[in-house]
């Protein structure tokens, strides 16, 4: 459990808030998750004398990418190599692994190009092209709510996307990304690769030395990094812009920028909705997490290949409850609460000044109603749309199969977004993946969460008599995992070409519980979009108005997964009153080792600490504005040359997700030299070695 946030003094919070009501100004350059066109290029001008041109923004956007299902990446040579986090090639280490052959464990490198493997499902997307299609969207759902407004929104996404894919899903996707709370909509089209192969990993106890200890702290000791290659038509694809190694590194105070996909903030919402957070969605998701750590470590302890399972997930969930944690700390938090309030206020306040801005004054008490239906539906909707009482990938599956069959029937604009023409093939290749998956392992899952399910709906609850009847969770999850055949890629692409026909005739007993709980999930999901997200947006839709009108474009957008530049510079911080330096070293990496996990160095690393240099910066801090989703963001410095990697924050940025502090708030990066020194002397990974020195600063 990681202990509160640093906070600031109420006086010095206060008076920020104070300044924030009475003079809204722009961001300071260190500040903000920036659209590529939008960048506060006079505050960068005024603070560091750099003002970046269309070359190079246009060279940075065609050297950075995300990976479809979270994550950044950036290219790092012309032959497609891709650098990211460790932990963002996790879970193709473990699709990769087999019983006796865990590459978590062991870490993986291919001496050779054909030793290169591919990564189960993975997609990496690199973005071409930002339109903005605002105007289409204020068209066509001029004077709609509810249902209507909902349709609408849904039908003007499919006929953009789709337009903009224009038959070639195999190399192009196109996302509409909403920015500003439904201020403005922007069509973003990727180049897409789906052939990703990985190229090199190290052990799990080097790429998260210090494990959930260590976690959103500093200083740290950490390899996260990791190696993929795109391919295209079976060959390494072609990457002639990327971002150059330079093993020099940033000195403090030095400008670095991050060019990532960061996930979700939620910086702009109302207090009604950060208070519902605060009440509902945080306290339930924690409870949850902390029952799902538990049950993973008791079932890793069973043996080595229940570990190796368990592992494989467990990161994920400890990460995700530190996360939440500290997020709940500082909604938590009186101060930041009266500085929303305040905030909110001065808003409000600005609108009713406004003749021209009168239609807008309901649009706050619009969303508190709508946070008042969610609250009334969020149980029943976490059981049904959400599956939390499902937690398995074969209902996964299987309700992917069911829903298909029922949506691709037709017309693109009135499917479910997900099973819209454009993004058809990311849901297909999802499913189809060659996964291995652990029937045992499942069953012990299954068993959990249809337990949770009767826990807090309650044994009476209609749809736990459904599901359950007479029998218990433990039994009814081993019938259906023994029943099933989903497990086999062969099965579900023959359900998914088969289409409605095939799934109505199928006794497979997962696809049976799919059909049999499907309609009870679609009508809570379609009060949720009609009664709360389509009341939500169009309220927003208004209280952006306002924003625009009293800031204009010098506030930035809440993060979406899309590209985003952060402007920030090399400096340590004070954690507990004490200075903490922006740099460690390599050296102190074997002092802070102690033999035991999860401060155990693989045998690879001692081995090789004669030939290591311990004065090589390992990690260091910045002040870049970074969130989840961020992770594997290249840190580049002005030239657009990659002198780090991305791959945490410290406890104070956790309260990123609603505001930011420059005093607390750090990204944590390594250091781009540490990445070629361990390499070369610890990997001896002399092809990768080779190709990332081909293009790097000397």
């Amino acid at each position: 459990m990681p202990v509160p946030r640093h906070r600031r003094s109420a006086t010095a919070l206060l008076g920020a808030t104070l300044l924030c009501a009475l003079a809204p100004l722009a961001a300071s350059a260190m500040e903000g998750m920036w659209t590529l066109d939008n960048l506060p290029k006079a505050t960068l001008a005024q603070k560091y004398g750099f003002t970046p041109d269309d070359a190079w923004v246009n060279k940075v956007m065609h050297s950075a990418a995300r990976m479809a299902g979270g994550c950044s990446t950036s290219f790092v040579s012309a032959g497609g190599l891709v650098l990211t986090n460790h932990h963002c090639v996790d879970s193709c280490l473990g699709d990769l692994s087999r019983p006796g052959q865990d590459l978590r464990r062991q870490g993986f490198l291919a001496q050779h190009p054909q030793e290169e493997r591919q990564c189960p499902g993975m997609e990496l997307n690199r973005l071409e092209q930002i339109t903005d299609v605002s105007a289409a969207f204020a068209q066509a759902t001029a004077g709609k709510t509810g249902q209507a407004y909902t349709e609408a929104a849904n039908a003007t996404r499919a006929r953009l996307e789709s337009a903009c894919v224009n038959g070639q899903d195999a190399t192009v996707r196109c996302d509409v990304v909403t920015l500003y709370q439904g201020g403005a909509r922007h069509l973003y089209r990727y180049h897409r690769y789906q052939d990703v192969r990985l190229a090199f990993a190290p052990e799990v106890s080097i790429g998260a030395f210090g494990g959930d200890p260590d976690n959103f702290d500093f200083p740290r000791y950490d390899l996260d990094m990791g190696l993929l290659r795109v391919y295209e038509n079976g060959r390494p694809a072609a990457t002639p812009e990327f971002f150059p190694f330079n093993p020099h590194g940033p000195e403090a105070g030095e400008l670095v920028i991050t060019a990532g996909n960061p996930g979700s903030t939620q910086r702009l919402l109302t207090v009604a909705q950060l208070e519902t957070l605060r009440d509902v969605d945080l306290p339930g998701r924690l409870l949850r997490e902390a029952e799902q750590r538990g049950l993973l470590n008791q079932y890793g302890s069973e043996g080595t290949e229940q570990n190796r399972l368990a592992q494989k997930t467990l990161r994920w969930i400890e990460n995700g409850f530190k996360v939440q944690y500290g997020q709940l700390e500082t909604l938590r938090d009186a101060e930041v609460m009266a500085r929303k309030r305040s905030e909110e206020a001065a808003l409000r306040q600005f609108a009713a000044s406004r003749p021209e801005l009168k239609d807008t004054l309901g649009a706050w008490d619009d969303i508190a109603r709508a946070t008042r239906v969610y609250r009334e539906i969020h149980p029943h909707l976490a059981y049904t749309e959400g599956a939390e009482g499902y937690w398995t990938d074969y209902y996964s599956w299987a309700r992917t199969l069911v829903r298909a069959a029922a949506e691709r029937s037709k017309p693109s604009g009135e499917r479910l977004p997900e099973f819209a023409d454009a993004a058809l093939l990311a849901t297909q290749r999802h499913l189809l993946a060659p996964r291995p998956i652990d029937p045992a392992f499942e069953k012990v899952k299954l068993a959990w969460s249809l337990s949770q399910m009767r826990q807090w709906l309650g044994a009476d609850a209609p749809l736990v008599r459904q599901v359950l009847g007479r029998k218990s969770p433990q039994t009814l999850a081993a019938e259906l995992v023994d029943g099933t055949t989903l497990g086999d890629p062969k099965v579900r692409q023959a359900l998914w070409d088969g289409g409605a026909a095939a799934i109505a005739a199928s006794q497979d007993p997962f696809i049976r519980l799919a059909l049999a709980t499907d309609g009870e999930a679609r009508a809570l999901r379609a009060r949720h979009e009609n009664e709360v997200k389509a009341v939500e947006t169009r309220a927003a839709e208004q209280i952006a108005r306002v924003r625009f009108a009293r800031t204009g474009t010098s506030v930035y957008p809440d993060a979406t997964f899309s590209l985003r530049l952060s402007f920030g510079e090399i400096r340590g911080f004070k954690k507990n009153g004490q200075p903490v330096a922006p740099f460690t070293e390599i050296g102190g990496t074997f002092a802070r080792a102690t033999g035991e996990d999860p401060f155990a160095l693989p045998q690879s690393w001692l081995t090789a600490q004669p030939a290591l240099n311990p004065a090589q910066r390992f990690n260091m801090v910045s002040t870049n504005d970074i969130i989840g989703g961020n992770s594997g963001s290249p840190l580049i410095n002005r030239r657009g040359e990659l002198v780090g990697l991305i791959f945490d924050g410290n406890l104070g940025s956790l309260g990123g997700a609603y505001w930011y502090d420059e005093a607390d708030n750090r990204a944590v990066s390594v250091h781009a030299g540490a990445i070629l020194e361990t390499l070369d002397k610890v990997y001896h990974a002399d092809r990768l070695v080779q190709e990332l020195k081909a293009g790097a600063v000397h």
